[in-house]
């Protein structure tokens, strides 16, 4: 059965992202799944070129460094081709009225006098990364759901006007992981994109770095370490990463520290042994763009093989083959 993940490379991978699904894919992927770069996402607002670039390798190189398996890592424009072609037959099969209800398009659009169109059309590509690869399972949070939910209605009306081609896919949640929020505002998730990165750990941030951000957390005036998301969202949030570094539940951890600079070393310490591993792993990839380029293009090819014959027999029923 295959399952199907993605992460867009609009920012460095941080710990929110590395905590909250990375580590869990590696420790529960099988190599029939795939975890793909979503580079071509990235591309619905105003981007730079080269950054993007870069940051897709550097994604590629943080998967692999996390243990993810290496067969199942492609990134999404290396089948830019079956995607493109895949898409145009799903946006002749959706509506302007279903890719329009869309909450994230309404959001982000919402105040702007100009959005690219591939903002709203964007669920329609993610449709067909779902569906060219044959995902049974799609690992989704509440702001994912509804395009996995497009996804389905497209294969049906797809299936059921042209002929049984696409696995109907199931959004799934996925096992529960560290809430992580912005250590200069939790009241907000952690985001790569985060206009203000004193809030955002990264995983190649370097030590030192990484301590100094926690130290200079947001926490309260209480004084009082204990596990009260809804009170004390900071202290919360740092109980949470320390729990997910260190395997221990926060309400147990809040008892045994005195105080919040005691909690921020211990958070700080439990982060920086957490990402060192992963820091070291992914840099040496780094320096070395050949092996990264051979990842890659197997993952391509892995991904070609498994989606050709199901672009052919969509073009062939849909009458373009």
């Amino acid at each position: 059965m295959i399952r199907l993940s993605g992460i867009t490379p609009s920012g460095p991978v941080q710990l929110g992202n590395y905590l909250g699904a990375v580590r869990r894919w590696a420790a529960e992927g099988t190599e029939e799944d795939v975890y793909f770069i979503g580079d071509l996402h990235a591309m619905t607002t105003s981007h730079n070129p080269s950054r993007l670039r870069a940051l897709t390798r550097e994604q590629v190189a943080v998967l692999i460094a996390a243990g993810v398996d290496p067969r199942s890592v492609a990134v999404q424009s290396d089948l830019v081709r079956e995607l493109g072609a895949l898409t145009w037959l799903l946006e002749c099969t959706c509506t302007y009225g279903e890719a329009a209800r869309m909450i994230q398009f309404k959001e982000k659009s919402e105040g702007r006098a100009s959005v690219r169109l591939s903002l709203l059309t964007y669920p329609v590509l993610m449709a067909a990364d779902i569906l060219l690869q044959g995902a049974r399972e799609v690992p989704v949070g509440d702001d994912q759901a509804q395009h996995v939910e497009l996804a389905r209605v497209l294969a049906r009306r797809f299936n059921g006007t042209y002929g049984e081609v696409f696995v109907m896919p199931q959004g799934i949640v996925p096992t529960a992981a560290a809430r992580v929020r912005d250590l200069a505002d939790p009241s907000r998730k952690m985001a790569k994109s985060s206009p203000d990165s004193a809030g955002t750990v990264f995983v190649l941030d370097p030590p030192d770095l990484v301590r100094r951000k926690i130290r200079r957390a947001v926490t309260d005036d209480l004084g009082v370490v204990r596990y009260a998301p809804d009170t004390q969202p900071g202290v919360a949030n740092l109980l949470e990463i320390l729990g997910a570094c260190t395997a221990k539940d926060p309400r147990e951890l809040a008892d045994s520290l005195s105080g919040y600079a005691e909690l921020k070393e211990a958070t700080a310490e439990a982060v920086v042994e957490e990402l060192r591993g992963v820091r070291e792993r992914t840099q040496a990839l780094l320096d070395d763009p050949a092996e990264l380029d051979r990842v890659r293009a197997h993952g391509a090819e892995r991904s070609r093989e498994r989606s050709t014959h199901r672009l052919e027999a969509a073009l062939r029923v849909s009458g373009l083959g």
